[in-house]
């Protein structure tokens, strides 16, 4: 399990549009603020340097994170991320408070295990196809998986895997999933056959293949004719 991503923070009093102009180009902060939990909404504002080196990690928007506001600590998971469209630059940030009992709806990136050593691949030559590659699940924010891995070792050819068959957290599940949404995740199929094309010919060149044909009968004729006076 890597480390939980750990933000500081101070206090905000101020609020509204100007105040949070003042907050970005003058402080050098992001606006931000905490809510949920039937707690009382907690304004904040936090380093920009921290809130962009955090958001370079994509566990940043999926795992549970902390921030500090000087003896205050809340976990919680990030809900919004405003950007200016056209700089980039961060506007502001919402984060909801979580405890261990929160079911939280995340988008899980799939790892696959074993590709190499496939049966299908290694022994029937076939061709691993993925067809997805994250997997939104509904979990208690206490056990938000890293990733969802998927072993193909045993897959043979013309085989699958579908989204009923994963082995997901326990207290995990996949929101909305039944027959007619049960997708599937990786396949193992025969290589495409490469068809080779024959070659064009091109009409300056069927034009000479002509006229040699011609000159051909041509002359065959002119020999025929010769025998025939003799």
């Amino acid at each position: 399990m890597s480390e939980q991503i750990i933000l500081n923070a101070d206090p905000r009093e101020r609020t509204g549009s100007n105040k949070a102009r003042v907050i970005r180009n003058i402080d050098g902060m992001v606006p931000a603020i905490i809510y949920g939990a039937e707690k009382e909404s907690l304004n904040i504002k936090l380093r920009l340097n921290e809130l962009t080196k955090a958001s370079q990690d994509e566990l940043f928007y999926t795992q549970v994170l902390l921030i500090k506001t000087g003896d205050i600590e809340e976990k919680v998971v990030l809900k919004e991320l405003q950007k200016d469209p056209a700089k980039g630059k961060f506007l502001h940030a919402d984060f909801l408070r979580v405890s261990s009992k929160t079911k939280l709806k995340v988008v899980i990136p799939v790892n696959f295990a074993n590709e190499e050593d496939c049966d299908g691949v290694k022994n029937e030559g076939g061709v691993i196809n993925k067809s997805i590659r994250e997997i939104e699940i509904l979990c208690s924010a206490g056990n938000i998986p890293e990733s969802i891995e998927v072993d193909v070792i045993n897959l043979a050819l013309g085989s699958s895997i579908r989204l009923s068959e994963l082995n997901l957290p326990e207290g995990s599940e996949i929101p909305g999933l039944d027959e007619t949404t049960d997708q599937m995740i990786v396949s193992v199929n025969a290589p495409r056959a490469v068809v080779e094309e024959e070659p064009i010919i091109e009409e300056g060149e069927e034009a000479e293949g002509s006229e040699g044909e011609s000159e051909g009968e041509e002359d065959a004729s002119d020999n025929n004719s010769g025998e025939d006076s003799e």
